[in-house]
């Protein structure tokens, strides 16, 4: 009987666990149309070095 009550309630725990978070279709943030890039999307200068000083 302890058994059953015990599985019982870890089910029931379960059950609401599950039921956690958000509800409904997944809707993106404005201005997002799918993409995974965005067309503006810059590219970055390439590095330079600075000049080495002279030695002594």
């Amino acid at each position: 009987m302890r058994r059953f009550i015990l599985c019982t309630a870890l089910l029931f725990a379960g059950g609401l666990l599950a039921g956690c978070g958000n509800k409904g279709p997944l809707v993106l943030p404005p201005g997002q149309s799918g993409s995974t890039v965005a067309p503006n999307a810059s590219v970055p200068a390439p590095a330079t070095s600075a000049p080495l000083p002279d030695g002594p």
